[in-house]
């Protein structure tokens, strides 16, 4: 177990496996939302994640550009669509996000719930 006095003695810390990428929090909820199916209408993102195009656009360009993502576009009838996939080097990324984020809401309990529920300590009163 890490103390305040030894920080290292549990390895790394969690922050230190965060992807600046993928962490972003709107390329977080795009990769999340692209991961819960086999494709996501860009529109669908610019509406859920409340972006406007440009910053949309910006942000699904930096992970197409790191692989994370594919783009396609397309019709849906007459109207021009464009499409986003998950890749698997996304999904891969994503995990690692997620298992970061995990790791350090882990230690943040660990470390928090002996403070809060030492016997030793008193309670403290109302006066």
């Amino acid at each position: 177990m890490s103390t305040v006095d030894d920080p290292r003695a549990s390895g790394p810390f969690p922050t230190n496996g965060l992807d600046d990428t993928v962490h972003q929090r709107h390329r977080l909820g795009i990769l999340t939302i692209a991961a819960e199916g086999e494709r996501v209408e860009v529109a669908y993102l610019r509406e859920a994640l409340e972006l406007t195009a440009g910053n949309l656009s910006r942000h699904l360009t930096v992970l197409e550009e790191a692989r994370l993502i594919e783009v396609e576009k397309g019709y849906h009838g007459r109207r021009p669509r464009t499409w986003i996939r998950i890749t698997r080097e996304g999904r891969q990324a994503l995990h690692s996000e997620i298992a970061a984020l995990q790791e350090l809401l882990r230690r943040h309990l660990q470390q928090a719930t002996p403070h809060a529920t030492a016997p030793d300590q008193p309670e403290a009163r109302a006066d």
